[in-house]
């Protein structure tokens, strides 16, 4: 009897004491991946591109210059291919790293209509947020499954030209199928290499990401044409996209305009192309603390209704115009149709700048 006892008793007993250890130690192995996965990117984004500079430049001082030497003459010679349609890795965008990111936050990704193969798209992504990372997770990896939600859709993410001048971080940027967010990039996308291509813009850029703060959805649009302009030269639909949370993963020193701080970033921002930001995020071993890692809040990315746009060589101010209102009104509707899903209240207004 007492053996029995104990086998039914005790040992069931220690037998789910072990499971739930096991279970809460599976857990925080997750857990301290998913920092690591967003702590990778983060460091990747501020500094990968200058580090890779200086080491490339180290090397090339010490007994192993021929190294860097060859990959300086490679570089040479592969120097126009971002802006050819870059070199996507299906591999790398499939990294298991990138579903580890995905659920820090947890980030998803929302399809609303179909895309036709047939047609090229330019996306309009807001807000730009600090860093982008919905944009990133969603187009650039397979974490959030844009393949199987847009099956013969190739994303393309466009970023900073200056960041595929970068050693090293320019290639691991095109294995996501990032390119540069310049004319001769998007040029050869939409009219080079067939159809069923899709480049993502963050339209609103370094502009926008100086007034992103928790609690504030607000777009930099009202003036940024551009974008509906290569529509139009193309024959490119355009997609409306907006990110639900991309303003709250990260705190920032928002500078009044007119002030010592706006001044410093506008002009970061006309010479080089991007604003510096005074933000903080969470600490590496505590939420409690200030740190660089993102605040784990939901993004929710909505891709909306696709706007046929005709085939026009040289558009004119009127014609751009017109598209670009029909454009602000569809973000709008957008953003209306889904706020409440999201978390914000009906009486949220999106504020176009």
């Amino acid at each position: 009897n007492f053996i029995s006892f104990f086998s039914l008793g005790t040992g069931s007993s220690i037998l789910s004491a072990l499971q739930d250890l096991f279970w809460l130690s599976k857990s925080k192995v997750e857990k301290q991946l998913q920092i690591i996965s967003v702590l990778q990117w983060v460091l990747t984004f501020l500094i990968m591109g200058v580090a890779c500079t200086l080491i490339l430049m180290y090397i090339l001082c010490t007994d192993c210059w021929a190294i860097a030497a060859l990959y300086l003459a490679w570089l040479v010679f592969d120097w126009n291919t971002p802006k050819k349609g870059g070199r996507r890795s299906q591999w790398v965008r499939n990294w298991a790293i990138w579903r580890y990111f995905r659920d820090y936050f947890p980030i998803r990704l929302v399809k609303t209509h179909n895309l036709l193969t047939t047609r090229n798209y330019i996306f309009g992504y807001h807000p730009h947020g600090i860093m982008g990372l919905g944009a990133f997770c969603n187009f650039s990896t397979e974490a959030t499954g844009v393949s199987q939600k847009f099956p013969g859709i190739r994303p393309y993410l466009a970023t900073l030209a200056g960041n595929f001048r970068m050693p090293i971080l320019r290639d691991y940027l095109m294995s996501g199928g990032i390119c540069p967010v310049n004319r001769d990039s998007i040029d050869y996308i939409l009219s080079k290499n067939g159809s069923g291509n899709a480049i993502i813009i963050v339209v609103g850029g370094a502009a926008e990401s100086l007034n992103c703060t928790p609690g504030k959805n607000s777009v930099t649009l009202k003036h940024r044409k551009g974008f509906v302009k290569l529509a139009l030269r193309h024959g490119a639909d355009l997609v409306p996209v907006y990110s639900f949370g991309e303003n709250e993963v990260y705190k920032q020193v928002i500078f009044e305009e007119g002030s010592w701080g706006r001044w410093v970033q506008k002009k970061f921002q006309k010479h080089i192309g991007f604003a510096p930001c005074i933000f903080h995020g969470r600490g590496l071993f505590s939420s409690n603390t200030w740190g660089l890692l993102p605040y784990s809040k939901p993004i929710t990315t909505v891709v909306g209704e696709p706007i046929t746009i005709p085939k026009i060589d040289n558009p004119s101010q009127k014609e751009v115009d017109f598209y670009h209102s029909i454009y602000v009104d569809s973000l709008i509707k957008l953003f209306d149709k889904y706020k409440s899903k999201f978390g914000l209240p009906e009486t949220e207004v999106l504020e176009v700048n």
